[in-house]
């Protein structure tokens, strides 16, 4: 067994009291140096990569916490010459870039990061963000997917222009190319037409990594035909074996193998030297939220509902475990989370303390959350995880120092890099050319 990580990279951290750290500058999340010293804890502890999230609007809510962010595939090539071995995964939007721009950007950060490039595809549901490109309304989920699906394939093919003999290099005969392997796309579809060749030669990985998000029907068919890595979101064994599964099937009707997927769902773990300890981390950040910025509320209306429409001492009702109509949202992880809640049957208050963001809360001892991580990774329905830190870098540094060593003792993670690409560390094969193929 090996397991991977990735390491969801968000601002001072993801709890939204997270910038109210006082070992941290209120303005953290635009200084290069927060995101090198986190890139650095993330690569001592020999994890797989960093993953960048990204929705290009402001976000309400910046009174009480700083919701901007930097542009990801920019801040990542500016990491790509502070570290060696860890990848480096910007969020970048199907729904809100041209192919072959995209295409040549995310080539270029795995150039000039020696193969330790992804990119995690998502296909923006937030209205707000396609206004700030000329898109009065976005499509709807399934017109969004179809779009990404001919994206993907089109940023596929581009990258493939050059094969890996391309570039012949002979400076004493002049001859740098050979043109006869260097191919034109000439892509013409329902969405998108495209000339190409790329301008950029083969990547050092065969192709940067895949990375998708999405957790709806939609995002898994999406996902088991294209993704190579997951980052999802579930709360409980059952719903991940149902995850695995579905991916599984979707990735055998595509020609593909459930093992050809690494599904790392999100966890945040708060480590203390006891339970007790680990359990007050996360009650001092949610003090720390102003009352404006209220746990429950935010909740209530995360689900889609009104505050007062939830009592937060009693389990879910029926009618919270469907899917509001005008909910714009994440449709998986509303469907994971109330799939959770009426299995275990907990309270709106239980919820709160095992949920932020979309994500489990997994509090405890360095060996308990190394249990946790264990146990869920011997089912064989997750690879790994993508740990979202409470606050960075503290909560990254606390499982990096406290955690890593005991899942190195058990055998379950590598004591040193496998190689000096993203692929190669997350145990992915390279991918033929596809022109080569045809």
């Amino acid at each position: 067994m090996s397991l991977h990580f990735l390491v969801n990279i968000g601002g001072a951290g993801y709890h939204p009291a997270a910038w109210l750290d006082p070992a941290l500058k209120a303005d953290a999340f635009i200084d290069l140096e927060h995101y090198v010293r986190a890139a650095t804890i993330a690569e001592r502890g020999l994890l797989d990569g960093l993953l960048f999230p990204d929705i290009p609007v402001q976000q309400p809510g910046i009174a009480r916490a700083p919701t901007a962010t930097l542009d990801p595939t920019l801040l990542t090539s500016a990491l790509a010459g502070s570290t060696s071995h860890i990848g480096l995964i910007p969020t970048a939007s199907t729904s809100l870039n041209k192919p072959y721009n995209l295409a040549r950007r995310i080539l270029t950060l795995d150039h000039v990061s020696g193969g330790r490039a992804g990119w995690n595809a998502v296909t923006t549901f937030e209205h707000r963000a396609g206004r700030n490109f000329g898109i009065d309304e976005l499509p709807d989920r399934d017109e969004r997917y179809g779009r990404a699906a001919e994206f993907v394939d089109v940023t596929v093919g581009l990258w493939d222009s050059w094969e890996d003999d391309a570039l012949v290099g002979d400076q004493s005969e002049a001859h740098f190319a050979d043109p006869q392997k260097v191919h034109a796309l000439q892509h013409q579809g329902e969405f998108y037409s495209v000339a190409g060749p790329l301008n950029v030669i083969r990547s050092p990985q065969g192709r940067p990594v895949l990375v998708q998000a999405g957790s709806s029907p939609q995002g898994i068919e999406f996902a088991a035909r294209h993704a190579e890595v997951i980052y999802g979101t579930q709360f409980g064994l059952e719903g991940a074996a149902s995850f695995s599964d579905a991916v599984g099937r979707g990735a055998l009707a595509a020609g593909r193998q459930r093992s050809d997927v690494k599904i790392l769902p999100g966890l945040v773990p708060l480590v203390g030297s006891t339970e007790a300890e680990a359990r007050e981390k996360f009650d001092e950040l949610q003090a720390r939220l102003h009352p404006d910025h209220d746990a429950f509320t935010s909740f209530a209306r995360w689900l889609g509902f009104e505050p007062d429409d939830l009592d937060i001492d009693a389990p879910l009702a029926e009618r919270h475990l469907r899917l509001p109509a005008d909910r714009n949202g994440p449709q998986g992880f509303f469907h994971t989370l109330t799939r959770y809640a009426s299995t275990t049957g907990a309270t709106v208050r239980e919820l709160l303390s095992q949920f932020l963001g979309g994500h489990r809360v997994v509090t405890g001892t360095p060996e308990s959350i190394a249990d946790h991580i264990e146990t869920w990774s011997r089912s064989g329905d997750v690879d790994g995880f993508t740990i979202v830190p409470a606050v960075l870098p503290t909560s990254l540094e606390d499982f990096v120092d406290d955690v890593v060593p005991v899942l190195q003792r058990r055998g379950l993670f590598r004591t040193e890099y496998a190689s000096n690409t993203l692929r190669g560390n997350l145990g992915l094969a390279e991918p033929a050319n596809t022109f080569v193929n045809r």
